[in-house]
């Protein structure tokens, strides 16, 4: 066998005899570079044909707010104050300004078209699908097994969930620059230089600015080391790799991955930073997420084996786990470990499972981020281990029993097929909110999150008698839940029973965390309006003045503060109140009441101008004048 030493003539010397170089016939290069460009035509055709849907779907109701619709820093574009938000912000419980800019710059381009920001999401998962599909090729030289492994990436319905959902932009940019980093290493590893090493450290940092998820890089490098670069015991197993790349020692090995430890060192200081304004309501204790976290890395495996019943949201168990699903959870990862050890000289397989493991620590839920017991969204980079151990597994086993390359092609391709057939069906439950969480809530169980999320969509489609049904099943669930005791509260309030409202509301006081205020903040809001009807015009601007302080960008807050500053005569502070709120959020009623208090002050040209405004931005002025009249007693 060649070593891949740096000092070829020092391997020679052992003894052996050194092979004679194969030439390549005329044109056999272009031959390869031929069809290597149109394996990638295809793959990049498939993955756009199966997601071309997602681009005629809306945005969801759960964290498209927060990430696009919502969020006023975003919606602006890319200006200077948006750079400088996004670089200090820990909104969304994350540091990642990278992919507050990827979503500013889509608002710059498509404003809020949820089309173009979808188009964004496929682009993003075609070019990683060609990264892995390249960046394999060249660490390996196997086109076949490369491709495959790109394929199953593209087209598993377990990425459903990362390319239809606008908000997990993070999971697909932080996974371009990631690739992007692995294929620099080859390209530093082949000829180690600073200039090279700088490059694949800026891509890592990079890919961390966009999602922490990556934060195990180091880690997968010192793998590729060991497979496929083989820079790592070289002489210890089955050759393979395209390229050779210098040995090195395990410590020199160790010892070059520390600069790129410390990135991951201040990447989970700002991620532990983010995490304290988590909006999590319940904790769960170490011992129930280690078991939580061992029953979930066998369901991955059972998700990517057969990708059936695929969620938005899976609840966590808590203390449900019964000890045989444990303990058979842990008998799984340990036989499956064993047997990759002991099949330790095909170097893929330990390479692919220690990959899937270990990428998948940062959100396996030993850490709690959030309330859920996994997500489909974490087997993005997982995964890449599974497909690796399965193609280069297959490719060896059809080797050794000489089965035609033809039939395993075959195989693939039905493989393929099934898999992107089912994955276009999970498309299908992202088309609309009110689909997307009826399929979530068929296939959970007590999932008080999707009950209080599709109550929310049956509001939004006026359908409030059908809706409370399931804010109240969300609250029976998870009494500890201060927005779904906020919506039962809008509801009642709606039906002019504020009694009932009130009681909600005090409830939402009661129970919203520290971090989480603007939810308190949009029960005073409501509360301010409740006693507006009610015609108590002290307590309704002691709610409101409550609101904004609680969410200083609360618009309809400040809304209801100039109403009633209006309604006592102080023009003046009223004019003010709707200047903040048009600042927080323009909207047609704000620009309305602007104009009438304007007009009273005997502005009549600014009050024209705030008109124009209103007009301009207005689904429908008509109905914004009148519910502007009711609210002046007109």
């Amino acid at each position: 066998m060649p070593s891949l030493r740096a000092n070829s003539s020092k391997a020679s010397s052992a003894g052996k005899q050194a092979k004679p170089v194969a030439r390549r016939r005329p044109g056999e290069a272009a031959g390869k570079g031929h069809r290597t460009l149109l394996l990638g035509v295809v793959l990049a055709i498939a993955t756009v044909a199966l997601y071309y849907p997602v681009t005629s779907h809306p945005f969801t109701d759960y964290d498209d707010d927060v990430y696009v619709t919502g969020n006023q820093h975003v919606k602006a574009g890319l200006r200077w104050t948006t750079i400088t938000w996004a670089a200090t912000t820990y909104d969304a419980c994350n540091w990642h300004p990278l992919t507050w800019l990827s979503h500013a710059l889509d608002c710059q381009l498509f404003g809020l078209d949820p089309s173009g920001h979808h188009a964004t999401n496929l682009l993003l998962h075609v070019l990683n699908a060609l990264l892995l599909y390249a960046v394999l090729l060249r660490a390996t030289g196997a086109a076949g097994p490369s491709f495959v492994v790109a394929a199953l990436f593209a087209l598993h319905p377990i990425n459903v969930e990362s390319v239809a959902w606008i908000a997990e932009r993070k999971n697909l940019l932080s996974m371009f620059l990631f690739l992007l980093a692995l294929g620099a290493y080859g390209w530093y590893a082949r000829a180690p230089r600073t200039g090279r090493y700088a490059v694949v450290a800026l891509l890592y940092a990079m890919a961390l600015m966009a999602k922490p998820q990556v934060i195990t890089f180091p880690c997968v490098l010192l793998l590729w080391d060991y497979w496929p670069l083989r820079r790592l015991f070289p002489e210890d197993g089955q050759a393979e790799g395209a390229a050779s790349a210098p040995q090195r020692s395990w410590q020199w090995l160790v010892l070059e991955k520390l600069p790129l430890l410390a990135l991951s060192a201040v990447s989970a200081v700002l991620t532990i930073q983010a995490q304290r304004a988590s909006a999590a309501i319940r904790w769960f204790p170490l011992a129930i997420r280690a078991e939580n976290a061992v029953v979930a890395y066998a369901r991955y495996l059972g998700k990517a084996l057969w990708p059936s019943r695929l969620g938005l949201i899976y609840p966590h168990p808590e203390h449900t786990l019964r000890l045989w699903q444990v303990a058979t959870a842990a008998l799984l990862l340990a036989v499956v470990t064993g047997l990759v050890i002991k099949q330790r000289h095909r170097r893929y397989l330990l390479v692919g499972w220690f990959w899937f493991l270990g990428t998948l620590v940062p959100m396996i839920g030993l850490v709690q981020v959030g309330g859920q017991a996994m997500a489909d969204r974490y087997a993005y980079l997982s995964f890449i281990g599974l497909f690796v151990m399965v193609c280069w597994g297959l490719r060896d086993w059809a080797a050794s029993r000489q089965v035609p390359a033809r039939w395993l092609a075959g195989a693939a391709a039905l493989l393929l097929l099934a898999l992107a057939a089912t994955a276009r069906h999970q498309i299908g439950y992202w088309q609309d909110n009110l689909t997307l969480w009826a399929h979530t809530l068929e296939i959970t169980h007590n999932n008080w999150l999707a009950e209080n999320n599709y109550g929310a969509a049956l509001l939004g489609e006026n359908r409030s008698e059908e809706a409370i049904a399931h804010f109240r099943a969300s609250a029976a669930i998870f009494p500890d839940d201060p927005v779904s005791h906020l919506d039962i509260g809008y509801y009642e309030q709606q039906h002019g029973n504020f009694t009932a409202a009130f009681t909600e509301y005090d409830k939402v006081f009661r129970l919203t965390p520290k971090e989480k205020q603007s939810i308190a903040a949009e029960a005073h809001n409501n509360m301010g309006f409740a006693y507006l009807r009610l015609n108590d015009p002290a307590k309704a601007q002691e709610n409101f003045r409550a609101a904004v302080a609680l969410n200083p960008l609360h618009n309809r807050g400040w809304l209801g503060l100039g109403l009633t500053q209006q309604r006592a005569g102080d023009i003046n502070s009223a004019i003010h109140d709707y200047s903040q709120s048009i600042q927080a959020e323009p909207s047609d009623l704000a620009y309305l009441l602007l104009a009438q208090a304007l007009n009273l002050r005997g502005e009549t040209a600014q009050a024209q101008r705030a008109v124009t405004q209103a007009r301009r931005i207005s689904p429908n002025f008509e109905q914004a004048q009148q519910i502007v009249d009711r609210f002046l007693g007109r």
